[in-house]
């Protein structure tokens, strides 16, 4: 159970139960600041939802003529996941808690949103070790740091290299905070326009009729030079400041659908050839590519099942309407995953899955043997805490 006073402004305020029709980008202070969650909109694996769950701050959702009634001190049930205001109660289906342990896990990774994820995670004792990689998204890190990307790439010589270094600050700190062996990637640049334009102030920023199915992901880093550039900071400033240990940063190119523009998208980027680069499959067109993907250079996979089930069914993961149609076990999604894992294997290519922590044990059951799952930090957390 859990008590608070609801905060009903884009201010933060700390240890408040923060309460919005839905959660977006700019929400992000406020958010962080929470103990809580309460919307009107959002799928369970939206961006911001993710982040959320990353730092274990529940999100309740309430229908849109509920939310209004929801203000002042309110308890929130999180077993039950219900809302008491006064005398009225709201309430919507909890999730299930998973059991499997690390044991099953294989190498762990945990999927973070800032630098105190890596310290919630290595805080856990001696079995903290066996999560051997971080992953970051470039833009959870462009929020934790006030960055606006769109901004940057699209400003001067000089802005675009003061954003590189800023990424390379921020990064720098994560892997001094990492345990030996551990390491981070760094999935590059994906944001939406509908996103993007929460973040931007001075760039031009397309509006688009369906941004989860438009220029985003590696379709607008093939189109941007200046991000190459920015990239190229990044990865300058990275070997200067840490030497040798450079080499515990990866990246990851986002989005993408097959292995010809897998390659297209590393030659443009001008990447040095040392550096591991990993796809992230979360299209149906990169599941059936896999093979194709790994022979093109892939130096891993990671299964972004999130975006995955949605466009395997037609359901979109931030539409609470259509949740009974984002089915993160559907029989097509757990075909799609087997069918990565499969080609991986067969092509000697590192293979980490996604899993909720309510998914994981199905997962474990139907799926053949990844190298690894990636999970939220809080989910992970448990996990390790269980075992």
């Amino acid at each position: 159970m859990l008590r608070g006073t609801c905060n009903r402004t884009r201010s933060p305020l700390q240890g408040s139960i923060l309460v919005a029709s839905s959660l977006e980008a700019g929400l992000y202070d406020a958010m962080v600041a929470s103990r809580a969650v309460v919307c009107g909109a959002g799928g369970l694996t939206g961006h911001m939802q993710s982040i959320c769950r990353g730092r274990g701050i529940p999100v309740l959702r309430v229908d849109e003529s509920d939310l209004a009634g929801v203000t002042g001190e309110v308890t929130l049930h999180l077993e039950s996941q219900s809302i008491v205001v006064e005398s009225g109660t709201v309430s919507r289906a909890a999730s299930p808690a998973a059991d499997p342990s690390l044991d099953d896990l294989g190498s762990a990774c945990a999927v973070i949103a800032d630098l105190q994820d890596i310290a919630t995670i290595n805080a856990c004792g001696p079995d903290a070790k066996r999560v051997d990689s971080f992953f970051i998204r470039e833009e959870f890190l462009c929020l934790a740091a006030g960055l606006r990307p769109l901004d940057a790439v699209g400003g001067s010589p000089a802005d675009i290299t003061a954003y590189g270094q800023a990424v390379a600050d921020r990064l720098c700190r994560f892997v001094e905070a990492l345990l030996p062996e551990q390491r981070l990637v760094l999935r590059l640049l994906d944001l939406r326009s509908d996103h993007a334009a929460r973040v931007t102030e001075l760039a031009q920023v397309a509006v688009e009729p369906n941004p989860e199915l438009g220029l985003h992901g590696a379709r607008w880093l093939l189109g941007s030079d200046a991000y190459r550039d920015a990239l190229h900071a990044v990865l300058g400033s990275l070997r200067k400041r840490l030497g040798d240990e450079v080499g515990r940063v990866h990246l990851s190119i986002p989005f993408v659908n097959d292995a010809e523009e897998f390659a297209t998208l590393s030659r443009h980027l001008e990447l040095p050839a040392d550096m591991p680069v990993s796809a992230f499959i979360e299209t149906p067109a990169a599941v059936h590519a896999t093979a194709e993907i790994c022979a093109s250079g892939a130096s891993e996979l990671f299964v972004g099942t999130k975006d995955l089930v949605q466009f395997y069914l037609a359901a979109d993961r931030g539409n609470h309407l259509v949740a009974g149609s984002y089915q993160t076990r559907h029989p097509a999604v757990i075909d799609g995953i087997r069918r990565v894992v499969e080609s991986g294997r067969a092509a000697g290519t590192p293979v980490r899955v996604f899993a909720l922590g309510a998914d994981l044990g199905h997962y474990l059951e139907q799926l053949p043997t990844p190298d690894g799952y990636m999970m939220c930090t809080a989910e992970l957390q448990q996990v390790i805490l269980r075992s």
